[in-house]
This record gives structure tokens, C-alpha cells and sequence, in this order.
């Protein structure tokens, strides 16, 4: 049984994994979405120079993250599986988002 501080501990942990996961899904779809046709179509090469770096960063933040929140236990390997899948897919990271936040929920219920 988990302990307040271990409760409280895991929603921090699950409410930090939620934002990165926008954020790291957010500057995706606008790397996608907008950068790389402005490159390609506008032939405005800046905004993948740009949007490149920002995500590169958002990226690596959500693997820092993810290492973090996976590390305190408590995560199947379908779960864990579902977390890094999602950085790779446009749109996963909402989909994540949506599930951490149902994971989040269900904790502050047993609490």
C-alpha cells in the first residue's frame, strides 16, 4: 500500500509526464505539420532549422521524463511500451495524454 507521500510523490510524477507529453507532441505536429512544408513548399528552410532543435529538446525532455516516471515502479511493459511509442506517432502524445491522466485520476481515487 502506497503511503500520502508516495501518492503524492506519483501525482507530481504523472502531472510532469502529462505536460512534457503536450509539449513534446505539440512542437512534433508543428515540426510536421508546419515546418517542413514551409520548407518544402515556401522554400523557407529556417522553420525546420528552428522547429528542429525545439523539438529535438521537447523530445529528450520526454525521455528524461518518461526514464523518471517509469523508474518508480508500478508500470506494466505495455504501459511502458505505450509511453515511448507515443513520442513516435503524431497525435500519440495526446492519445498518452488522455491515458496518464485517466492513470492520475485512478491514483487520487485510492488515496
Amino acid at each position: 500500500m502506497m503511503t500520502p507521500q508516495d501518492v503524492a510523490e506519483e501525482q507530481r510524477h504523472l502531472r510532469r509526464m502529462r505536460v512534457v507529453s503536450l509539449l513534446e507532441g505539440s512542437t512534433l505536429l508543428l515540426l510536421v505539420l508546419v515546418a517542413v512544408p514551409l520548407k518544402h513548399l515556401a522554400g523557407l528552410p529556417v522553420a525546420t532549422a528552428i522547429m528542429g532543435p525545439v523539438h529535438g529538446l521537447a523530445f529528450l525532455l520526454y525521455v528524461w521524463m518518461l526514464l523518471q516516471t517509469v523508474s518508480g515502479g508500478g508500470w506494466s511493459r505495455a504501459e511502458t511500451f505505450r509511453l515511448v511509442m507515443a513520442a513516435f506517432i503524431p497525435f500519440g502524445a495526446f492519445l498518452n495524454e488522455r491515458a496518464l491522466a485517466r492513470r492520475q485520476a485512478a491514483l487520487a481515487a485510492t488515496a
